[in-house]
């Protein structure tokens, strides 16, 4: 079987299951006995794999895997190089100490779509975007890293995972594509 890739859209479960008043998986991919491999928060948007592959699934999802992830992250305020500088490094989440990772500043993305509802706009406090990527992918962890810093998320976005991405592989919300699993080299 293929791997499938999903654009997961904005406050969509990361599940099969429904849930009532919810959108959920089911309501985006018809093919039986596939499974996410690792999750999304319904708040979070962008790049999911899934595949029937039990062993795959779990290579891909295991936090010992290492597989690069890069979300875009639109934060609160205008983030500054100290916060960057934070970010990058060791971050005391309370619970866990974060891995060192790459977060640069980038310009908004053209390519991106519009999110359904729009993010809260206050026009007195300017927001901007970071790059953040990842060898790890504890829950919330982004949200929690760019808080921490001073700068919480109004919008995040997966935009790749290992050699998949949105730029690669254009998709809008709610979309998927099937690709040999064999394209994930490592695992």
């Amino acid at each position: 079987m293929p791997l499938i890739l999903f654009n997961k859209p904005f406050n969509v479960l990361c599940q099969f299951t429904p849930q009532e008043g919810r959108e959920s998986l089911a309501d985006f991919i018809a093919t039986p006995g596939i499974y996410p491999a690792g999750r999304l928060d319904a708040d979070s948007e962008g790049l999911m794999l899934l595949t029937d592959d039990g062993r795959l699934q779990h290579s891909i999802a295991h936090p010992d895997h290492k597989e690069a992830k890069t979300y875009l992250v639109q934060v609160d305020g205008d983030v500054d190089a100290a916060a960057l500088g934070r970010l990058q490094a060791p971050l005391d989440l309370g619970d866990f100490v974060t891995k060192p990772c790459r977060a640069v500043k980038i310009a908004e993305p053209e390519w991106l779509w519009p999110r359904a509802p729009p993010i809260r706009v206050r026009l007195e406090k300017p927001t901007s975007w970071i790059a953040v990527t990842l060898q790890e992918g504890k829950n919330r962890q982004v949200r929690r890293m760019t808080a921490a810093v001073g700068y919480p998320t109004l919008r995040l976005v997966r935009s790749s995972i290992g050699p998949f991405s949105l730029a690669t592989h254009p998709l809008m919300p709610g979309e998927s594509v099937a690709v040999p699993a064999g394209a994930l080299k490592k695992i």
